[in-house]
């Protein structure tokens, strides 16, 4: 158990500290981002209760934190606008069906084919998200907005902001919450800085009687354990064709942040999450949330990053991150009913400059022209549509780029050494593209006794590429000859179903990498 809880390189105190710093976190971005989709925000904190607790003990990337998202609200607030909170419920619940019918189809191993740049204008656009959602906040319900008769009326822009004193007093608690948040970690670290704000700003308007919003003006989150549901929603054909659309956007939206966090937190940790597995545990806790009033989740970047930073690195850091949560919403209902309006606010602002990957525009001239054209492309799209539309336009474009440049290309440059070895230097990546021409170019019945293969200048990207260095191998064991095959990465080696013995191992010069392949996944 304690294996299964901890796993590889964590310990029992950093998780368990970790978890709780992640939890106090937790709460105000799960009640923000309940106001985002519009429901309660004990729907926030049900869901986040109840998907950081499953994906924690069924997940396939121990140490990721998952929960109530930005990027999932902003979709779900056109459904509870339209049709109410059940048919979010039951949404969420075919949300996780789906999901897991991905894992079960192994789809999770294509994440490791999203191109860089595609992850930046990801991050980025979802940032930008996040900040517009909170622009509601600034205005007058009920009232037309400053865009009122033009071609955006309606649009998240379009705002009746507040005036006069009630908005000057918004502006300064939100400024003085971030300016809490950036500045405490220089002195301590010892409570997360967040919290620290939404509690000095939380007195300062009840020591100042300041006349603002709290969370208790708009809804009570006042309640217990979660407790089983069935959506109270029509199961007819009707039914399905409002919930359907939006379950297909939700889980693929869901998943694409979830595995992406995952590969992000795999570079970080020098370690290796498991797609699949991922794809199923997300599924499970979506579904199980449904029936259980919560709004559904997925991985949340920036609670899992404060995770990983704070040490935690096993299961347990997710599952009792969960724990402590579970134990706020019991017990400290009513003082987060006092929480301001503006702490919350300005909690918000600091993730989005946080997830916002600001070295982009620093960036953006020196990388290729087609590398920056993606990135804002995806960003762009990310803010128009949803953010699975963005990754698949991203990848398409990315696809289109690289199928220009490389594909089918790969060269191969053949010399002989001081010792009478055929030495063959590959050059670019072997994927399902190129292993036909990587195949033509080597003759084992010309070359000399012992041939090596030198792949310091090539990446092995898919199970093809894998299969043709084993079918290659082969070959040459059957034309009789001595093969070497040099600078493969570990899990290269580990993959390869012949040719794995050949692989001579340097562990100061071999590369590191993923393939994406089902084994793995």
């Amino acid at each position: 158990m304690s294996d299964f809880l901890l796993g590889e390189g964590a310990s029992l105190k950093n998780d368990l500290l970790s978890g709780l710093t992640v939890a106090l976190a937790l709460v105000p971005e799960a009640v923000a981002f309940a106001f985002v989709a519009g429901v309660e925000p004990l729907v926030g904190l049900y869901a986040a209760f109840l998907v950081g607790f499953i994906t924690g003990v069924l997940g396939g990337r121990p140490g990721m934190i998952s929960g109530a998202t930005g990027a999932l609200a902003v979709v779900m607030v056109s459904l509870v606008a339209l049709h109410g909170v059940e048919y979010l419920f039951i949404t969420v619940v075919l949300m996780g069906l789906l999901q897991i019918l991905a894992g079960v189809l192994r789809l999770g191993k294509f994440i490791r084919m999203v191109p860089y740049p595609v992850m930046l204008g990801f991050v980025n656009g979802l940032a930008i998200v996040i900040f517009l959602a909170q622009l509601s906040q600034f205005g007058v319900p009920g009232e037309p907005g400053w865009l009122h008769g033009t071609f955006m009326q309606g649009s998240i822009l379009d705002v009746a902001w507040l005036q006069g004193r009630e908005l000057y007093s918004l502006l300064g608690l939100v400024f003085l919450t971030m300016l809490i948040i950036h500045l405490l970690p220089r002195f301590t670290q010892a409570v997360p800085s967040s919290l620290v704000a939404i509690v000095v700003v939380s007195g300062l308007v009840l020591v100042l009687d300041i006349d603002t919003k709290i969370v208790g003006d708009v809804a009570s989150i006042e309640g217990g354990l979660p407790s089983f549901h069935i959506p109270a929603v029509p199961f007819t054909v009707d039914t399905l064709l409002i919930i359907f659309p939006y379950a297909i956007i939700l889980a693929a939206i869901g998943l694409i942040e979830s595995l992406l966090t995952m590969r992000l937190i795999d570079e970080l940790t020098e370690s290796r999450g498991r797609g699949n597995k991922e794809c199923i545990g997300q599924g499970v806790a979506n579904t199980v949330t449904g029936f259980f009033g919560g709004m559904g989740g997925c991985a949340m970047i920036g609670q899992s990053m404060i995770n990983v930073n704070s040490g935690g690195r096993g299961r347990l850091s997710s599952i009792s991150a969960a724990g402590f949560l579970l134990l706020f919403i019991l017990v400290g209902s009513q003082l987060i009913e006092q929480i301001p309006l503006a702490a919350l606010i300005g909690v918000m602002f600091i993730v989005v400059v946080g997830t916002f990957e600001w070295s982009s525009f620093r960036i953006i001239r020196k990388v290729p022209g087609t590398d920056a054209l993606i990135l804002v492309v995806v960003s762009a799209v990310t803010v128009a549509t949803d953010l699975a539309v963005a990754v698949v336009v991203g990848v398409i474009i990315s696809a289109l780029v690289f199928a220009w440049e490389h594909a089918k290309h790969i060269r191969i440059e053949a010399r002989e050494d001081h010792n009478g070895s055929t030495v063959y230097a590959v050059t670019g990546p072997l994927f399902f593209g190129s292993v036909t021409s990587f195949l033509t170019r080597f003759d084992p019945r010309a070359d000399n006794d012992d041939v090596i293969i030198d792949f310091a200048r090539s990446r092995v990207a898919d199970h093809s590429g894998l299969e043709a260095i084993d079918t290659l191998a082969d070959r040459y064991l059957a034309a009789g000859k001595t093969l070497h095959l040099v600078h493969l990465s570990d899990e290269c080696r580990r993959l390869l179903k012949r040719a794995g013995n050949l692989v001579e191992v340097n562990v100061i010069e071999d590369p590191k990498y993923f393939v994406a392949e089902d084994s793995l996944a």
